[in-house]
């Protein structure tokens, strides 16, 4: 069986953005069931190439904090393997950086013992829009529904 990576573009209730990242070995089984989901869930597709100019790809790599790790310490080296950013979650830190520099990066994070939460390229939206707590609901029913597809392997939105 033969697999292709397909990108859907589309937007759904109060104007979420969203984009949809596939493998797939139909395409047109694919189409038709993300166009179906869209359309049933108050959205619709947008036209290829629409939506590449509102998210940026990034290396996202998340770990667990501890308290004989020095944060500083930890950017300052990892600045080196393309780090752009680096946010304290509590117990847990996220670390962005270039999506070219992903596997640099992650080895990176390994080397120094850190125990990795999650290690993923990401879409990451240029600009986040707020939603309410209802709307918020209302999309989560599109999203669900999209990652229910088994075509399904990543789905990226605007909600800031």
């Amino acid at each position: 069986v033969s697999y292709t990576e397909m990108n859907y573009e589309g937007k759904g209730p109060h104007g979420v953005l969203i984009w949809v990242e596939c493998a797939t070995d139909n395409n047109t089984r694919t189409f038709s069931n993300i166009r179906t989901v869209f359309n049933k869930n108050d959205g619709g597709l947008l036209p290829s190439g629409g939506l590449e100019f509102m998210f940026t790809r990034k290396s996202v790599i998340q770990f667990k904090k501890s308290d004989e790790v020095d944060l500083e310490e930890i950017e300052l080296e990892l600045i080196d393997h393309g780090l752009e950013e680096m946010e304290d979650m509590g117990e847990e830190v996220v670390v962005y950086g270039e999506f070219t520099s992903f596997g640099s990066l992650s080895k990176a994070v390994e080397e120094m013992g850190l125990e990795i939460t999650k290690a993923a390229p990401e879409r990451i939206a240029n600009n986040g829009a707020e939603f309410s707590e209802q709307q918020i609901e209302e999309i989560e029913v599109l999203l669900d529904k999209l990652e229910d597809d088994d075509d399904v392997q990543n789905v990226f939105t605007n909600i800031g």
